[in-house]
C-alpha cells in the first residue's frame, strides 16, 4: 500500500475504552499515522463479541463500503464473528486479522459456547490474507487449533513507553497494585484467597480496572473482599485516568498479575518500565515476558501457590529489592512503541503492496 492510499481500521465499539488491547490499536494507528499513512477508523458494533443481529448487519455495511483493494485490518474481537462476511469480501479486500488473543479461550464461557467461537474463528481466520497476533505463544496457538499456516501469520508485539521509577509506599506496609479489569480471566477471586491467608502480614492492595465489562464478577469480588474480611486493606477502584494511574504505580512496591490467560500481557512491561517487582502466573507469553530475575511466576487457579510467592516477596524486603533491581534491568530492553508501528507497517507493506 503506498503512502498515499487509505488503510481501513475496524475496531469494536470505543476505542479510548482502557484495555490492553484498544491501547494496542490506539499506539499502532497512531504510529502508522505518523508515519505518513492514511489510517480511516472505523467503529463497529460494542456489542462484540457478542454480536448482535443489527451488529452484524452494520460490520457488513461497513465492510461492503470500503472501495475494492483496500487493506482493511479488523481487531480479532470482532474478525472472529464474522466469518460470513469476511468470506464475501475477502475475493476484493486485503484482510488482515489482529488477534490480541483468541475468543474461545476467555475465562467463563460455556463449551458449547467454546466450540462456536472456535469453529467460527477458525472460518474467519481462513479469509485473512494475513493474521497478525501479539505475541509469539498466540500464533502458535493459531497455527496448532485454529489450523492458520505460519506463512499467514506475523507477530507484532506491543511497545512500551518510557515511564519514572515507582518509589514505592515508602512507608511499612507495602502498596500491591494490579491493573486489570474485573472479569473472571483476570483472576481476582484467586488473589483475594491468597492474600486472605497473608493477613498477619502488613499490606494493602489496589485493584484498578473496570468494574462494568462484567458486573457480575465485579459484585461477587467486592462480596468476596468483604467476606474473607479484606474490605480494609482492598480498594476496587474502578478504570482510572492516565495520570492517577500513573501516580498509583509510582506509590506502587509489587506489582501482581494473577490472571487464568493472556494474550500478551501489556501491564507487566508497564511495571518493568517502573521498575518495580512482579507476581504472576506461569501462562501464555508471560513467561517469556519477563525476566526471571524480575519477578516470581506461579501457575494459575492456585491460590496456595500465589500465597507462597507473595509471602516471600512481603517477608523478605532484600528478596523485594533484588526483584525491583531486575526490573529496571530489563527496563532498557524493552520494546518502543515507535518499533511496533514499524513492524506493523511492514506487514502492510507486504500484503497491500506485495
Amino acid at each position: 500500500m503506498s503512502a498515499a492510499g487509505t488503510l481501513a481500521f475496524l475496531i469494536p465499539g470505543d476505542p479510548s475504552t482502557p484495555t490492553g488491547g484498544y491501547r494496542y490499536d490506539r499506539r499502532i494507528i497512531h504510529g502508522l499515522i505518523g508515519a505518513g499513512r492514511s489510517v480511516k477508523t472505523e467503529r463497529l458494533d460494542e456489542s462484540f463479541p457478542r454480536p448482535t443481529g443489527a451488529a452484524l448487519v452494520d460490520a457488513e455495511r461497513c465492510l461492503s463500503g470500503i472501495p475494492d483493494g483496500t487493506g482493511v485490518v479488523v481487531d480479532g474481537l470482532a474478525f472472529g464473528l464474522l466469518s460470513e462476511s469476511a468470506a464475501r469480501h475477502q475475493g476484493r479486500l486485503r484482510l488482515i486479522a489482529l488477534v490480541h488473543h483468541p475468543l474461545a479461550l476467555e475465562t467463563g464461557l460455556s463449551p458449547a459456547r467454546v466450540e462456536a467461537l472456535r469453529r467460527g474463528e477458525s472460518a474467519a481466520l481462513a479469509t485473512a490474507r494475513m493474521v497478525v497476533a501479539t505475541s509469539g505463544a498466540t500464533a502458535d496457538r493459531l497455527v496448532g487449533e485454529y489450523g492458520v499456516s505460519r506463512a499467514r501469520i506475523r507477530v507484532v508485539a506491543p511497545g512500551t513507553d518510557a515511564a519514572p521509577l515507582a518509589v514505592g509506599s515508602g512507608a511499612s506496609v507495602p502498596n500491591l497494585l494490579c491493573v486489570a479489569a474485573v472479569t473472571p480471566r483476570k483472576g481476582h477471586d484467586i488473589l483475594l484467597h491468597a492474600l486472605a491467608a497473608l493477613t498477619d502480614r502488613a499490606w494493602r492492595l489496589d485493584c484498578v480496572g473496570s468494574l462494568s465489562r462484567c458486573p457480575a464478577t465485579s459484585a461477587a469480588m467486592q462480596r468476596l473482599s468483604e467476606h474473607l474480611g479484606l474490605s480494609g486493606r482492598v480498594r476496587f477502584t474502578g478504570e482510572v485516568d492516565e495520570s492517577r494511574l500513573a501516580a498509583l504505580y509510582h506509590r506502587a512496591d509489587l506489582f501482581v498479575l494473577p490472571t487464568r490467560f493472556e494474550g500478551y500481557g501489556m501491564v507487566l512491561t508497564e511495571a518493568l518500565a517502573r521498575g518495580l517487582p512482579i507476581v504472576s502466573t506461569r501462562v501464555g507469553p508471560i513467561p517469556n515476558l519477563m525476566p526471571r530475575d524480575a519477578g516470581l511466576l506461579v501457575e494459575p487457579n492456585d491460590p496456595a501457590a500465589l500465597r507462597a510467592a507473595l509471602a516471600q516477596v512481603l517477608d523478605d524486603p532484600r528478596r523485594r529489592a533484588g526483584l525491583a533491581s531486575g526490573a529496571r534491568s530489563a527496563r532498557a530492553e524493552l520494546r518502543s512503541w515507535e518499533a511496533a508501528s514499524a513492524d506493523f507497517m511492514d506487514v502492510l507493506d507486504e500484503v497491500c503492496d506485495g
